[in-house]
């Protein structure tokens, strides 16, 4: 399937990034916006592998969302409003790049060749097998740092101890999960 992520994100990152202290202290909900996109950035890379197509789908996210910041409901979270924005937005475009007919000139054999995804799907299945097995603060730390991407310090404070222990429950985790995949 081709990917369905396709703007480019570097105009409206490079405006947030250019954003003055004293314009996002007159308006607290496109601050929050601001602080957010790291995580939209993690989370749009479970769907899109290639960190530009990535980019691309937090950049129409975050139109989406401003653009739609009316809408958003004070009191409830905004990282899931814009996370279900992001996710609307993907399954959107795969579903309207999968109703597109593949042109002759791109199938010119009639075979579509196609990868193989047992193998992918199982070796998924052991990495969420040996994710289970973690214990939850070990589990915790892993996802904070090693998938979204979080410092070690921003870990420490979320999970409310010292930056060490933060370190330490990252290097267990990693060896258990190498060790329950049986890579050493």
């Amino acid at each position: 399937m081709r990917d369905v992520c396709h703007l480019d994100p570097t105009p409206l990152l490079e405006r947030f990034a250019t954003v003055s202290e004293s314009q996002l202290s007159r308006d607290p909900a496109r601050a929050d916006i601001v602080r957010l996109i790291p995580a939209l950035r993690a989370f749009a890379r479970t769907f899109c592998r290639n960190p530009s197509d990535a980019d691309d789908l937090v950049q129409e996210t975050l139109m989406k969302a401003l653009a739609n910041l009316d809408k958003f409901e004070p009191g409830t979270k905004l990282k899931s409003w814009l996370f279900t924005i992001m996710r609307n937005t993907f399954y959107t475009r795969a579903k309207v790049l999968g109703r597109e007919a593949p042109g002759l000139e791109e199938a010119v054999s009639g075979d579509t060749p196609m990868e193989a995804t047992q193998e992918v799907q199982a070796r998924v299945r052991e990495v969420q097998r040996a994710l289970a097995k973690l214990p939850p603060h070990y589990r915790e730390v892993l996802t904070l740092v090693a998938i979204l991407g979080e410092s070690y310090e921003s870990a420490a404070e979320i999970c409310e101890c010292a930056i060490g222990t933060v370190k330490s429950r990252l290097n267990r985790a990693r060896h258990q999960i190498l060790q329950e995949l049986g890579e050493d």
